[in-house]
């Protein structure tokens, strides 16, 4: 098929809904569709930064449109989908209501991914006249947990045909043949010794002060913490420096494709998540979310410590994971310094988690997302794993 996917993201940038987008569309290519992707800018960016900025192996044609934020990317939508309609694709593929819209209306198959609560005024009617126009559709909604705030808190009551429960997803592959957490830190030029990593952006909501806390608390382990832009990383080195912690490594920005040897560095993965989770544009997702750092942490086989949100067991368990509640020191503590002593349970837990990501790469994702899919453009896919 040929599919035209349409995001706001901002191409090439760090923020989680970016590096989704640029996954996707390369897990399409990789099952054989012919992908092109608009996104807002004026800039255009060589292949070879792409890559090397979001870890991609699979090239796509990439169109930026030139508009005006204080429009509210509307005239982003308007210019980008006339190329779209000049291009005749059989499938349009966005994260846009807006753009939803107008595929209906102009009788092309849809898929539109849900991430997040309908925000604004237009927000939500924009999704309820989607779930209300005839035509080919399937939303993919990233949690259940969002599927029933979608029903219970908004009453959109989309049929359980159309929609397909996405969580996010892992390039396995580059996850394989990873070294150890020795091997890695020895790379790195880390010292030797019982290493917890962290990654991602440091985001309210993210669990940075217990992280600084535990580092108080157990100077025998080293905390390694990568990523987050630049100004909230120099906020958390001096208050690092300010606590005068020895024990603390801030990596700042890492380019994704040398994400999973930081990751490998450490024999646990933190997940500290409170019980409000900002993400880029604000807003708490923290009862829906399905952060794209727990499928990284599931595939680079390490045993998992994470906030035990009720959403976050849909795809962790006792087995591949252990929990403390949200914001509890205390808890945090006791359950890092148990597994620094029991390096056997570490390698249990992250030898299941290991077998476990295999269900959730992004190609499986976007099998799950088009199975079946019946058009006259296509043939249907092949059924992916559920």
């Amino acid at each position: 098929m040929r599919i035209a996917c349409l995001s706001t993201s901002q191409i090439p940038s760090s923020t989680a809904n970016s590096i989704q987008v640029m996954k996707m569309c390369q897990a399409l290519v990789q099952l054989g569709h012919t992908v092109r992707l608009w996104v807002p800018g004026k800039t255009q960016v060589a292949w070879s930064q792409l890559a090397a900025h979001y870890g991609l192996r699979d090239r796509f044609e990439i169109n930026w449109v030139a508009s005006f934020p204080v429009l509210r990317r509307y005239d982003f939508v308007a210019k980008a989908w006339l190329q779209v309609m000049a291009w005749s694709p059989d499938l349009v593929y966005t994260w846009m209501p807006q753009v939803g819209l107008l595929a209906l209306q102009a009788r092309l198959p849809l898929v539109l991914e849900i991430h997040d609560r309908p925000s604004g005024k237009i927000g939500p009617r924009l999704l309820r006249w989607i779930v209300r126009v005839k035509g080919e559709k399937r939303f993919a909604v990233i949690t259940q947990a969002l599927y029933r705030v979608l029903r219970e808190e908004w009453g959109m009551v989309i049929p359980e045909t159309q929609v397909v429960i996405a969580p996010n997803g892992v390039d396995l592959e580059r996850y394989r043949d990873l070294p150890t957490p020795s091997e890695a830190r020895r790379l790195l030029g880390l010292a030797e010794r019982f290493t917890a990593v962290y990654s991602g952006h440091f985001y309210p909501g993210r669990g940075m002060g217990l992280l600084l806390e535990m580092a108080c608390r157990l100077p025998h382990i080293q905390f390694l913490w990568v990523g987050g832009r630049e100004e909230a990383v120099t906020y958390w080195r001096n208050t690092v420096a300010e606590h005068r912690l020895q024990n603390v490594i801030l990596t700042g920005f890492v380019e994704n494709r040398l994400l999973p040897l930081y990751q490998a560095a450490g024999e646990v993965l933190l997940m500290p998540y409170e019980r409000a989770v900002a993400g880029s544009s604000g807003g708490n997702s923290a009862d829906i979310c399905s952060p794209m750092k727990m499928f990284e942490y599931l595939a680079c086989g390490r045993a998992i410590l994470s906030s035990d949100l009720p959403v976050l067991h849909e795809v962790l368990n006792e087995k591949n994971a252990r929990f403390c509640p949200p914001e509890e020191i205390n808890a945090w503590e006791q359950a890092l310094d148990e597994l620094a002593a029991h390096p056997e349970v570490c390698r249990e837990l992250g030898e299941q988690a290991r077998a476990d990501a295999a269900h959730y790469t992004w190609v499986a994702r976007a099998q799950r997302i088009l199975a079946g899919w019946n058009s006259d453009r296509a043939n249907p896919l092949e059924v992916g794993e559920r």
